[in-house]
């Protein structure tokens, strides 16, 4: 499995997780608040931020109808129309979003919701596209998305076996060379026990391709997992401060966890190193701790070694303990001290 490249980053098992801050709606109507919230992703280390393109008309109609509105969960009682309306980022702030993270050094791109989006992005020149969950069953976006030939990152929420195989199909005949699939629970916050982290490694033998985290949950505890079982790409929701509130802040994570994410990620990543039994180099100083057998009586040239002229203590400069049986009842070639390392040139043949 090779690298993906996004940016001026490498992604795949040979590197770091790459960090996404989803910067979604929490930026809660300001652009300011989004230029900030850019700012503070790229001081807290993340590879990128990523934005929602979309409007209250482009996600759905404005309708009244029960069918259109939320029951239940974080958004209880809102009408679609107007919880998208609350929500969305813009078209018009999207150049000055694009420009300020170049200009910081941190790569942006964005989750397009249809065609419009997607050409959009095109002329922000988006170096890579985000499939949202709720999308995984729009497959005439897919192929739209697909057929700029960028990188897709594809989340899998609520999408069962055979919707993921169409998905990732779909993307692939229309043009797709590089993705990477997103295991993610679609509930928001999601509850870290549904978290079915072992699902990581069957999608990534399944499909042969990057697996990430689209993480919902309240902590960073999941993304760490994750990156142990392998994942590439970990994404989390990142707000200013969750008590400005909003439509994403109740599972949105502050500077100083999107800071412990990326440290911590790094870490779980740096970790896993190589499979191998070879004798690494933070343990060579430790290795006179072992234990080896010394003499632990004076004894006279001569003298036939008992057990009692012998121990296996630490530390290493003595013969191994392995051949304490052997030196019983063999003599002496000369004087010993208590404290002396056994050696086989001490022994008389």
């Amino acid at each position: 499995m090779s690298f993906i490249k996004i940016g001026n980053r490498k992604i795949g098992a040979e590197f770091p997780p790459y960090i996404i801050a989803e910067l979604s709606a929490n930026h809660n109507g300001s652009l300011q608040k989004a230029l900030d919230t850019i700012s503070m992703a790229k001081k807290c280390g993340a590879d990128a931020i990523k934005l929602q393109t979309y409007t209250a008309d482009t996600m759905t109609i404005d309708c009244d109808s029960e069918e259109f509105k939320i029951r239940g969960g974080l958004w209880d009682g809102y009408n679609l129309y107007d919880l998208y309306k609350e929500a969305q980022t813009p078209f018009e702030w999207h150049k000055a979003m694009f420009d300020h993270a170049k200009s910081i050094g941190i790569t942006c791109f964005s989750t397009p919701f249809d065609e419009t989006a997607v050409d959009l992005l095109e002329d922000m020149n988006a170096p890579a596209y985000k499939l949202a969950s709720f999308e995984a069953t729009d497959l005439p976006l897919i192929r739209y998305i697909a057929s700029t030939k960028k990188p897709i990152i594809m989340s899998t929420g609520m999408a069962n076996l055979e919707e993921i195989e169409e998905m990732v199909t779909t993307a692939k005949e229309a043009g797709c060379k590089d993705m990477i699939l997103l295991h993610c629970i679609s509930s928001y916050p999601a509850p870290i026990d549904q978290s079915n982290l072992k699902t990581i490694k069957d999608m990534e033998k399944r499909f042969k391709v990057q697996i990430g985290l689209s993480d919902h949950t309240t902590s960073n505890i999941a993304s760490i997992v994750a990156t142990s079982l392998g994942a590439t790409l970990i994404e989390k929701h990142f707000i200013l401060s969750r008590k400005e509130k909003g439509p994403d802040s109740e599972f949105s994570i502050e500077p100083q966890e999107l800071e412990a994410l990326c440290k911590s990620t790094y870490d779980a990543w740096s970790s896993l190193g190589q499979a191998g039994y070879e004798r690494k180099a933070a343990e060579q100083q430790n290795i006179r701790f072992r234990r080896s057998v010394y003499f632990v009586k004076d004894m006279k040239a001569g003298e036939k070694i008992k057990q009692h002229h012998i121990r296996r203590i630490r530390p290493s400069f003595g013969l191994p303990p392995k051949f304490e049986s052997e030196l019983l009842g063999k003599r002496v070639k000369s004087d010993i001290k208590n404290g002396t390392a056994t050696s086989w040139d001490v022994i008389d043949d």
